[in-house]
């Protein structure tokens, strides 16, 4: 069962809970990364930067999660969850658009790169 607001829907049901995972082992504070759902049933590009002009690393497969670590304002992109020109990083160099990961949110959830 989806329930739509805006561009994102958010999954109901909990095998469908994000994933988090603790980065770091300090008893003080320690940075959690969440991870998000790419859109069912959709193969994501992985590009090497914030636009389709950039060449494509490797393709998410059909239920993968990513982590976002950081975004970045780049190429306007439709997709399942709408039109944005956000992309996310989710590893060093490799960036999918917005437009197909489901954070829940019509903006920023991570902060800028820089």
């Amino acid at each position: 069962m989806k329930i739509l607001s805006g561009r994102r829907a958010a999954v109901v049901g909990g095998a469908a809970a994000a994933l988090a995972l603790v980065v770091g082992a300090s008893s003080e504070a320690s940075a959690a990364v969440r991870y998000y759902a790419i859109a069912p049933g959709y193969s994501v590009n992985v590009r090497s930067g914030p636009s389709t002009n950039y060449s494509i690393i490797r393709v998410l497969p059909v239920g993968s999660y990513v982590p976002i670590f950081c975004q970045r304002p780049g190429e306007t992109i439709t997709g399942p969850y709408g039109t944005t020109n956000i992309w996310d990083n989710i590893a060093n160099g490799e960036y999918v658009s917005d437009a197909y990961v489901n954070t829940g949110s019509d903006g920023y959830v991570a902060p800028r790169c820089s």
